[in-house]
C-alpha cells in the first residue's frame, strides 16, 4: 500500500490554508463511502473504534494491537488519508513511541497524543491532565517513534474545559515547542476562546468537540484552524439502524415488509468495490483457453 502518497496528500491539503472537516469513520465500508463522498480525510476515534472492535464505551479498554489493526482494515480498503485519535499512546512515553510505530505501520497519514491522565486511577472522581513536563516527553517521544516525516504528529490538550485557558495555552506553547506539527484542542466553546489560543500559538489547529457558533469554515481559516471534527454521527447512525431493525425483526415483523432499508445496488456495488472484484475473478479466476 502506498502510505506515502496519502501522507503527501493530506499535508497538500494542510498546506491550503482551509478548514476541513473529516468524516468519522469506524470500518472498511464506512471509509470507502467517504472516499466516495469525496472527504478529504477520515478519522477513526479512539471511542468509535472502541465501539466497533469491542462494544464497550470510551474508558481505554482498547489496546494498541486492536486499535492499529482497525486502522489498518480501514486503510487498506481504499485510499482515504486517515487521521486517528491515539488517546494517551497506550501508556507512558516509551508506549507512545511504539504507538507511534504501530499507527505508522498501519498507514494512518497523522495521530493525536493527548496529556489525558489515562487510564482513569483507582478512586478518581474526575478527568485530570498529566503534567506539562511529562506530556512534552510524550510528544518528543512520539516524534522519535516517526520514521516517515510526513507522518503528522499532533499534540492534544483538553485543558480549556479543565483547567483554562492560561494552562491551556501554556501546554500547546509547551508541545509546539517540543516540534509537533499541529495542535488539538478539545472542547473549545466560544469564539473568545480559539481567538487566545489562535493568537498565542504558530502552528494549525486541530479542534475536537468544538462550540456550534465555531462551525463556519471561513471563520475557522483565518484561525489556522485546518481540521475540525463534527462528532461521530456515522457510527451513532449505524448503531440506532441496526437496533431499530433488530427490534422489528424480533417483534414479528417479517423481512419483506421493510421498505427502503437496502442500500441502492449502485451505492453496494461501489462500497464494495464489486467492479475491481469483478476484474480480479476476470483476470484470475476465468479458465484459459488452450494457446491462450
Amino acid at each position: 500500500m502506498d502510505w506515502t502518497n496519502r501522507r503527501e496528500r493530506f499535508r497538500a491539503t494542510l498546506d491550503r490554508g482551509r478548514c476541513i472537516h473529516p468524516a468519522s469513520v469506524y470500518d472498511p465500508i464506512s471509509a470507502r463511502i467517504a472516499e466516495d463522498l469525496g472527504f478529504e480525510a477520515g478519522m477513526l476515534a479512539g471511542s468509535v473504534a472502541s465501539l466497533a472492535v469491542l462494544g464497550a464505551p470510551d474508558i481505554v479498554l482498547l489496546t494498541l494491537t486492536e486499535f492499529a489493526a482497525q486502522a489498518y482494515r480501514v486503510n487498506r480498503a481504499g485510499n482515504l488519508p486517515l487521521l486517528v485519535d491515539a488517546d494517551h499512546g497506550y501508556g507512558n512515553a516509551l508506549n507512545v513511541k511504539r504507538t507511534v510505530e504501530e499507527l505508522e505501520t498501519a498507514g494512518v497519514v497523522g495521530l493525536t497524543i493527548e496529556d489525558t491522565l489515562l487510564p482513569t486511577p483507582y478512586g478518581a472522581t474526575e478527568t485530570k491532565l498529566i503534567p506539562i513536563e511529562e506530556a512534552v516527553g510524550k510528544m518528543r517521544a512520539a516524534l522519535a517513534g516517526r520514521q516517515d516525516p510526513r507522518l503528522v504528529i499532533v499534540g492534544r490538550t483538553a485543558a480549556v474545559t479543565l483547567t483554562g485557558i492560561a494552562d491551556t495555552i501554556a501546554r500547546l506553547k509547551a508541545y509546539e515547542a517540543a516540534g509537533v506539527d499541529m495542535l488539538f484542542i478539545a472542547g473549545v466553546k466560544s469564539r473568545a476562546e480559539l481567538d487566545a489560543i489562535a493568537a498565542a500559538v504558530k502552528l494549525p489547529l486541530f479542534l475536537g468537540s468544538a462550540g456550534r457558533e465555531l462551525y463556519d469554515i471561513d471563520y475557522l481559516s483565518a484561525r489556522n484552524v485546518r481540521v475540525c471534527l463534527q462528532g461521530h454521527a456515522p457510527i451513532m447512525a449505524a448503531i440506532n439502524a441496526v437496533h431499530a431493525t433488530l427490534k422489528a425483526l424480533r417483534e414479528g415483523k417479517p423481512g419483506w415488509e421493510f421498505e427502503n432499508i437496502s442500500p441502492p445496488s449502485e451505492l453496494m456495488k461501489r462500497a464494495t468495490r464489486q467492479a475491481e472484484y469483478a476484474a480480479l475473478r476476470s483476470d484470475f479466476l476465468k479458465a484459459k483457453t488452450a494457446g491462450g
